[in-house]
C-alpha cells in the first residue's frame, strides 16, 4: 500500500505513544517521538517504509504548526510582562546560543556545527511547561506569566533562525546573504500585511457568507499552505509564510473560528512531524554516546536556568520568580525539532549532531516537571509554596473582600451576573484563566484575579473563607468537580451554585455538596417551549403543568435516590404558582381613585396586593386605606387564575 500504509502505522503508534504518555503525565509529543523511535528504520519490526514520503508530509505539519502560532499570536498577551518578554528574551536566546556555542567548543565541534547547537538548545518547551504548570496549580501566579511571555516571544523567534541559520553553509559569503535573506523577509512581510489585510479579510467574509463549514475549512487552509508555498518560491522559508499568513489572519472577524477549525488538522500532521522526529532517533547511539548526552543535559540546565533566572532578577523581578523562571524553562523546546529538521534537510548538521540534540530535548522535557517542582522546597521550608506572592488582580476593592461572591469563570455567563452584582452593589470577584477574558472583564470594571480556581492558591487570594457564595459558570464538569472540592475544602459552609449538562452531573455536583445545579439548556429549551405555547394560546396552567412534569420526569433519578431532591422540587413548584405580576393602572381603569378596602381585592379576586410603584418609588405592602392613582405599577401576587380575576377587574376592557 506504500504510503498508505505508513500513515496508518504512524497514526496507531502515535496512539498507543500517546496514551503511554498520558498515563505517565508526560506530554503527548514526547510520546509521539517514542512511536517514532518504535517503527523507525533503527528499531526493528514494523517500519515505516517511505520514510522520505513522510518527511515531506511532515513539513506540512510544522507549517500549519507555525499558521495556527501566527493566528494565536496577540501582542495583548504580553503586556503585563512586555519589559522582560520583548527586551529580555531576545538577550537569553542570544546568550543560550553562547551557551550552546562553548559547549560545542568544549566538545571540539567546528563553530557552525557550534552556533547550530546553541540555536536549537537556545528555545524551551511551551508545550512542557504549560502542563507542568496546570498540574501544579501556578498558572495565574507572576512567574507563571513572566514564563509564558517569555516563550511567546521564543516561538516567534524560530521564525528568523529558520532563516538566518541555514546561511551559515556559505561563511564566504558572509553578511550580504544574510542581508538580502532579511531584506527579502521584510518586503515580504510588508506584501503580506498591506495585501492580505485587504483581500484575505474581503475573502473570508465572502466565504463565511455562505455558511459552508468544508469550504471555509478548506480557504483558511490553503491560505496558511498558499502563502508558505509563495513564500518558499520567493526564496524564504515555506513555514515562515505560513507563520505570517497566520499573523494576517489573527486581525480578521475570523481569527477565532480559524484557529478552532485549523487545530485538529494541525494536530494530525504535528503528529506526522513528532513521530518522523523520532524515526532518525538511533537508540544505539543513545547507549554509546550516553555520557556525552548526560553531560550536555546538565551544562544545558544550569546554563540556562542561571541565564533566566539572572535575567529574571535584573528585569526587577524578585521574591520567587527569578528561581521558578529558572527551574521551569532551562529545558530544549519541540522548536528545537523544527530547527534540527531544517538543519539536517540543509546539510548544515550532522546526523549524530541531530540525535544528540534531540536526545538531550527529550530528557530534558523528561525532567521539567521535577525539577520545576523542586522551586517549593529550595525557596523555603513551607507546605504552601509561592506564599509571599501576589497573585494578578484587578479592581479589587481596597477594603478587601468578605460576605462576597466569588464567581468562577468570567465567560459570558460569569460577566453577566458580575453586571447585575454591581448594579445591585454587592461584592463579588471573578477567577478567570484566559488572559483575554481577564482583559475583558479588566475594560468592563469588574473585580477580577488571573487563576486557576481549581487551585487552592488562588482560592485563598479570592479569600473564599470570607465567601458567602461560589457561582461556577464553566460547562466542564471536571473542571467544576476539582473546584468544588477545593471550595469545599477551604470553606465547607459557603452555598455553591454550578451548571451541568445531564442528571448524572447533577446527582455527581450535589453529592460533593453542591446547593443548587443549573441545566442552562434544559431550562432554556422549556423557556422555548413556553413561549411557543403561549403563543399557540395554550392556556397559562396547562403551560405550567406541562413544564412541572417535564421537570419531573427529568429530576426523576435524583428523586429516587434522594428524597430531599423531591421535597426541593415541591417547594419550587408551589413558588411558581404563587406568581408575582405587575400591571400598570390606565386611567380608564376601575381601580383609579378607589382604595384596596373599597375594592374588596382580596375578597372579590383572591390575589394580595403586594406593592405599588408610584413616581419612581416603592411603597410595598400598601395599607387597606391605599388609593391608586393613574399609572401606577401594582404588584400583585397569586395564582394563575386570581392573577387573570384581578386583571379583569384592573382593566375589564383588556381581554
Amino acid at each position: 500500500m506504500g504510503i498508505a500504509a505508513d500513515i496508518a502505522i504512524i497514526v496507531v503508534a502515535g496512539l498507543i505513544g500517546g496514551l503511554v504518555a498520558q498515563q505517565l503525565r508526560q506530554p503527548l509529543i514526547l510520546g509521539y517521538i517514542l512511536a517514532g523511535v518504535m517503527v523507525g528504520p533503527f528499531t526493528g519490526g514494523v517500519t515505516v517504509s517511505e520514510l522520505h514520503d513522510i518527511e515531506l508530509l511532515a513539513e506540512i505539519g510544522v507549517a500549519l504548526l507555525l499558521f495556527a502560532l501566527g493566528i494565536e499570536f496577540s501582542l495583548q498577551e504580553l503586556r503585563p510582562v512586555r519589559r522582560i518578554a520583548l527586551i529580555g528574551t531576545p538577550i537569553q536566546i542570544l546568550l543560550s546560543m553562547a551557551l550552546g556555542f562553548g559547549i560545542g567548543q568544549l566538545l571540539g565541534w567546528e563553530w557552525v556545527t557550534s552556533l547550530w547547537f546553541g540555536g536549537m538548545i537556545a528555545l524551551s518547551s511551551t508545550m512542557v511547561l504549560l502542563k507542568t504548570l496546570m498540574s501544579q496549580g501556578r498558572l495565574g501566579t507572576l512567574s507563571s506569566r513572566v514564563m509564558i511571555g517569555m516563550l511567546i516571544v521564543q516561538d516567534l523567534a524560530v521564525v528568523p533562525l529558520m532563516i538566518i541559520l541555514p546561511q551559515l553553509n556559505q561563511p564566504e559569503v558572509g553578511l550580504p546573504v544574510l542581508g538580502l535573506a532579511a531584506l527579502k523577509a521584510a518586503l515580504f512581510l510588508f506584501l503580506m500585511i498591506f495585501v492580505g489585510t485587504r483581500v484575505i479579510p474581503a475573502l473570508m467574509a465572502r466565504i463565511a457568507a455562505w455558511n459552508s463549514r468544508e469550504l471555509f475549512l478548506l480557504a483558511i487552509t490553503a491560505i496558511g499552505l498558499g502563502v508558505g508555498y509563495a513564500t518558499y518560491l520567493f526564496g524564504l522559508s515555506f513555514a515562515f509564510g505560513a507563520f505570517v499568513a497566520g499573523m494576517v489572519l489573527s486581525e480578521s472577524d475570523y481569527s477565532h473560528q480559524a484557529l478552532s477549525d485549523i487545530i485538529p488538522l494541525r494536530d494530525l500532521f504535528g503528529l506526522l512531524f513528532f513521530v518522523s522526529v523520532g524515526m532518525l532517533l538511533d537508540p544505539a547511539f543513545l547507549v554509546a554516546n550516553l555520557g556525552t548526552i548526560l553531560l550536555v543535559v546538565l551544562l544545558i540546565a544550569v546554563g540556562k536556568g542561571l541565564i533566566f533566572s539572572a535575567l529574571s532578577r535584573i528585569f526587577g523581578y524578585g521574591n520567587v520568580v527569578p528561581l521558578a523562571v529558572g527551574l521551569g524553562l532551562f529545558q530544549v523546546g519541540e522548536f528545537s525539532f523544527v530547527l534540527a529538521r531544517v538543519g539536517l534537510s540543509t546539510n548544515s548538521i550532522s546526523h549524530d549532531l541531530y540525535s544528540l540534540t534531540l536526545t538531550t530535548a527529550i530528557v530534558t522535557m523528561i525532567l521539567t516537571p521535577t525539577l520545576s517542582g523542586l522551586t517549593a522546597p529550595l525557596y523555603a521550608l513551607r507546605k504552601r509554596w509561592f506564599k509571599h506572592e501576589a497573585l494578578q488582580s484587578i479592581n479589587l476593592p481596597k477594603t478587601g473582600l468578605h460576605d462576597h461572591v466569588v464567581i468562577a469563570g468570567g465567560g459570558r455567563v460569569g460577566q453577566h451576573v458580575a453586571q447585575v452584582l454591581q448594579r445591585l452593589d454587592l461584592a463579588f470577584v471573578i477567577v478567570e484563566m484566559d488572559y483575554r477574558r481577564v482583559e475583558q472583564v479588566k475594560a468592563a470594571g469588574l473585580p477580577v484575579i488571573y487563576g486557576d480556581a481549581a487551585q487552592e492558591i488562588v482560592l485563598e487570594a479570592a479569600q473564599i473563607k470570607h465567601a458567602c457564595l461560589v457561582l461556577i459558570t464553566t460547562p466542564a464538569i471536571l473542571v467544576t468537580q476539582s473546584i468544588v472540592d477545593r471550595v469545599r475544602r477551604l470553606n465547607p459552609a459557603v452555598h455553591i451554585v454550578a451548571r451541568a449538562e445531564g442528571v448524572e452531573q447533577m446527582q455527581a455536583l450535589h453529592e460533593r455538596g453542591v446547593y443548587e445545579v443549573v441545566q442552562p439548556e434544559f431550562e432554556a429549551g422549556l423557556e422555548v417551549t413556553r413561549q411557543a405555547l403561549l403563543h399557540l394560546n395554550i392556556p397559562a396552567t396547562e403551560i405550567q403543568r406541562f413544564t412541572d412534569a417535564t421537570r419531573q420526569e427529568l429530576y426523576a433519578p435524583l428523586y429516587q435516590a434522594h428524597s430531599e431532591y423531591g421535597i426541593v422540587a415541591q417547594l419550587q413548584h408551589a413558588a411558581r404558582l404563587l406568581e408575582l405580576t405587575w400591571l400598570s393602572l390606565p386611567p380608564e381603569s376601575p381601580l383609579v381613585g378607589r382604595t384596596i378596602q373599597e375594592l374588596k381585592i382580596r375578597t372579590e379576586t383572591g390575589v394580595s396586593v403586594v406593592g405599588v410603584m408610584r413616581g419612581g418609588i416603592l411603597y410595598p405592602n400598601p395599607d387597606a386605606g391605599f388609593r391608586f392613582s393613574v399609572g401606577d405599577l401594582v404588584a400583585v401576587m397569586g395564582s394563575p387564575d386570581q392573577l387573570a380575576t384581578f386583571q379583569g377587574m384592573a382593566m375589564p376592557d383588556q381581554p
